[in-house]
């Protein structure tokens, strides 16, 4: 696993984000440019595996990041001890495919009020799925701010 891996914008290949959770994953995914982030789904947590196999065999993924959870104090939160097994799972199943942990504090709630900004109506702004896939689209957006920040520091 490379925490410090950041994907080259001249590769073509897309980034596939991961908010993980006990019950639902959610999904997004990069243009092949890594210029804009866009949600791309939410699965029940028990097959994503099976959907990263069918996304990644029909798609050119340059690397994976995955949400990191965090408490107030910058320590790992309670969530870890779910995700860390996930994040190992994954790096052994996809070796070629580098795996980026982003600091993911507040994303359930900017994506909330993502969605209320949205207009969304009430039942909307509760589906707990939307969320999750607005969760890891802000988490892949932050990745790729921190690209484009390396990109123009060179």
């Amino acid at each position: 696993m490379q925490n410090n891996y950041l994907c080259r914008k001249i590769v073509l290949g897309r980034i596939v984000a991961i908010d993980y959770g006990q019950k639902r994953t959610g999904i997004a995914v990069s243009d092949e440019t890594k210029t804009y982030a866009f949600p791309l789904d939410t699965v029940p947590t028990a097959s994503v595996f099976d959907f990263l196999d069918k996304y990644i065999k029909e798609n050119a993924v340059e690397c994976i990041v995955v949400g990191l959870p965090k408490d107030m104090q910058n320590q790992l939160s309670e969530s870890a001890r779910f995700t860390e097994p996930f994040v190992k799972k994954l790096s052994k199943t996809y070796p070629n495919i580098p795996i980026v942990r982003i600091d993911e504090r507040f994303t359930s709630k900017m994506a909330t009020q993502a969605i209320i900004s949205s207009g969304a109506k009430k039942k909307k702004r509760s589906d707990k799925a939307l969320v999750d896939t607005v969760s890891a689209t802000i988490i892949l957006q932050s990745y790729l701010q921190t690209i484009e920040l390396q990109e123009k520091q060179k």
